[in-house]
Formats: C-alpha cells, sequence, structure tokens
C-alpha cells in the first residue's frame, strides 16, 4: 500500500484505481492515526480501500509530508563508508544519532528555503526513511523489521557552517523546509528487503548521488535494535538512515545550494521529490 497526505490535511491511499481519500471508507485521520490503530484494524482498513470505488485525481503539488508531527526524527550519522570517507571522518563503531526537530518537516515540491543571513553552505542528502509501526523497546535484530510500518523519501538538508560550528548537529540540521520527505509511505510488504533499494538524489540536472541502501554500515533493522535498546521508538517515528556520497561537504570547492536550484530525490520503489531552493 502507498500513502500519502495532502496539503488539506487528507489522507490519501494510492491504488491500482486511483487515489482513495480515505475518508471515502469513513477514515478520518491521519497517516500517524492510521499507524497507531493497530494491526488488525489497519487489515480491515486496507480491505476497504482495496473495495473503494475508482479514484480521483491529483496534482502531485497538493502532496504535502506524509507525516508532519512524529514524535521523534532520528537521525544516523555517516552510515555509509563512501560518505565517511569524502568528508575525511572515521567510521562509526556505532550508529551516530542526531535529532531534526518537527520544524524542519517540508513537503515533497514544496522550497527548501535558506535564511541568507544565517547560513551560505546549504547541503543535500538524500536517504532512506523508515516509519515505525509499533512501539519498539529492547527489541532484537531478528525482530526488529516487525516493528516497521512502512517507508518513505527523506532529505537530511544541512547547514554545514551550522552544524560543524558545535560538536551538536541539531541546529544545523533543524532549520524550518530542511526536512523534504515524501512523496508517500510504502508499506513494509511492499519492500521486503530495505537494505537493496537504489538511491540517488541530483541539483538541477546532474546526479550528485547515486548509491545503495545495502552500502549501509548499519542497516534498518540493525538500527531499530541498537536504537530501542536506548530509547522507546514510537509509531510514527522516522529513522533517517544516512545517506550516500556525493554532497558537497568534504569537496575542495564545495557547490552548495543556492537561489533557484532544483533537488531531486528518489529511491527506487518508492519514488521521487523535487524541491526548488529559495534564499531569502
Amino acid at each position: 500500500m502507498r500513502l500519502a497526505t495532502l496539503k488539506n490535511n487528507t489522507a490519501i491511499a494510492i491504488t491500482k484505481k486511483g487515489i482513495i481519500p480515505l475518508n471515502k471508507i469513513d477514515f478520518f485521520g491521519s497517516i500517524k492515526d492510521l499507524i497507531r490503530i493497530g494491526e488488525k484494524k489497519w487489515k480491515e482498513i486496507s480491505n476497504n480501500i482495496n473495495h473503494a470505488e475508482d479514484g480521483i485525481s491529483i496534482n502531485k503539488e497538493e502532496f504535502a509530508a506524509p507525516i508532519n508531527d512524529p514524535s521523534k526524527i532520528i537521525g544516523i550519522g555517516l552510515n555509509y563508508s563512501d560518505h565517511a570517507n569524502e568528508t575525511k571522518m572515521a567510521l562509526p563503531k556505532s550508529p551516530i544519532v542526531f535529532a531534526k526537530f518537527n520544524n524542519s518537516i517540508n513537503g515533497p515540491v514544496d522550497p527548501i528555503i535558506i535564511p541568507t543571513g544565517i547560513t551560505n553552505q546549504v547541503d543535500y542528502e538524500v536517504e532512506l526513511g523508515v516509519v515505525i509501526g509499533k512501539t519498539a523497546k529492547n527489541v532484537s535484530k531478528e525482530n526488529a523489521l516487525d516493528y516497521v510500518f512502512g517507508y518513505t523519501i527523506l532529505n537530511d538538508v544541512s547547514a554545514r557552517d551550522i552544524q560543524f560550528s558545535e560538536s551538536q548537529w541539531v541546529k544545523g540540521k533543524s532549520l524550518d523546509t530542511f526536512c523534504p520527505m515524501g512523496p508517500v509511505i510504502v508499506s513494509w510488504d511492499e519492500i521486503q528487503d530495505p537494505v537493496n533499494l537504489e538511491i540517488g538524489c541530483k541539483v538541477n540536472d546532474v546526479i550528485m548521488q547515486q548509491g545503495n541502501t545495502k552500502d549501509m554500515i548499519f542497516g534498518v533493522a540493525e538500527l531499530i535494535s541498537k536504537l530501542s535498546q536506548i530509547f522507546t521508538l514510537a509509531p510514527g517515528d522516522i529513522i533517517a538512515t544516512g545517506t550516500p556520497s556525493g554532497v558537497q561537504y568534504g569537496k575542495e570547492n564545495p557547490n552548495y545550494l543556492k537561489d533557484g536550484d532544483i533537488v531531486t530525490s528518489w529511491i527506487k520503489g518508492i519514488g521521487e521529490m523535487i524541491n526548488p531552493v529559495v534564499e531569502v
């Protein structure tokens, strides 16, 4: 199942029949509400979606981030060895964890806004986003994928000058609009191997990042297990699993994002986001 949220807060399912607003099958909550109702009720709703009348047509500009109020956005740093190498940082022995605040959440076609008085080193980082489906605490690696609701695309936009001005990364990662997400959440049953997905990012017409999630140092199951040993993962939480090589930070002559750029992020099997860059 492919699920999304429109800018008017309507939750939708994207099916072979077209787009089905969930309020047409008498579900009036958000995608996060849908996640929290539990597997039994979810199967009932899924069945109702499959038997719904023909869908409607929606312009892609109407799509918002599928979830705008997770209790946590958990970032994982340096989770691809080639990315660690290009930034001249040591390979992590355990996951490097940081947070992005909810104010950074942005839609899959909405502008990335750069406040030029604060930063002039804004970088892109396409990532696989893991959406937690049920409360996870002290779960084993073997059972970890049972706690996944689905997967989405996320771009961990980063103000490098702010990020590396201190030891904590959260400020440089949490500027408004610095977390484009979407365009859909693809349920776990449609992506049974999250560590074998082609992933990439281009700026304007130039491919900057092109990799595969199989190259992650810590895979999805291991991340969920390790994180759940430290803190409880809640339904709707999002784990940004790290980015492959090709970012601007670490280049001899970096070409950071600027006004007028178009950032396209994609993951095969999920879709793509297209975000323009606007300087203010």
